[in-house]
């Protein structure tokens, strides 16, 4: 099985040319086991066989930690499902069930996502591709509100929408769904 893990680790200092130690400690852990990872501004990506990936990604998460990381957020995928092919477990049941036996197709919600996009860049006043960072957040927000990351893909293709990496979307997901911090007293 393929995989693609997809890993932030926090402290991040955004964009800037400086890059955290845990970032390259973690990088170099992955390179360490012969992958290729994809550092973007804001996260990691590495795909490849499972069980070389997730090995490699435990000690990753290890290196980032010795060297400061704070936080580590992981995502992993299966690329077939990612992909859109069918999975084994799923391709052998519709085998067993035979030709002409077919469950009904999941709807097309995607249509549904256009729309709240739409609505969002309208309320916002400019296409989510133009927004500056601090509105990228903001309509973040207002489509995690409207429900819009309930839908398959969702995050895809608020991220194609924006301009951004599926992982940028889900840092600013993740900072709108954690409960703010109390005051301190």
């Amino acid at each position: 099985m393929r995989v693609r893990a997809e890993f932030t680790t926090e402290p991040f200092h955004g964009e800037d040319e400086h890059v955290p130690a845990h970032v390259t400690a973690a990088a170099a852990a992955l390179t360490d086991a012969g992958l290729e990872p994809d550092l973007g501004p804001l996260g990691t990506a590495v795909d490849g066989d499972a069980d070389v990936v997730v090995t490699a990604v435990a000690e990753a998460v290890r290196a980032a930690l010795s060297q400061g990381a704070t936080r580590v957020t992981l995502t992993v995928s299966d690329l077939a499902a990612t992909l859109g092919e069918t999975p084994a477990p799923q391709l052998a049941a519709a085998r067993r069930r035979g030709p002409g036996r077919r469950t009904a197709p999941a709807p097309d919600l995607s249509d549904g996502l256009a729309r709240l996009i739409a609505a969002v860049e309208e309320e916002l006043g400019s296409p989510l591709a133009d927004l500056p960072r601090a509105g990228k957040q903001q309509a973040v927000r207002l489509l995690e509100e409207r429900g819009a990351f309930e839908m398959r893909r969702s995050a895809e293709t608020v991220a194609e929408a924006m301009g951004l990496t599926r992982f940028t979307v889900y840092n600013y997901l993740n900072r709108v769904r954690e409960p703010a911090e109390p005051p301190a007293s």
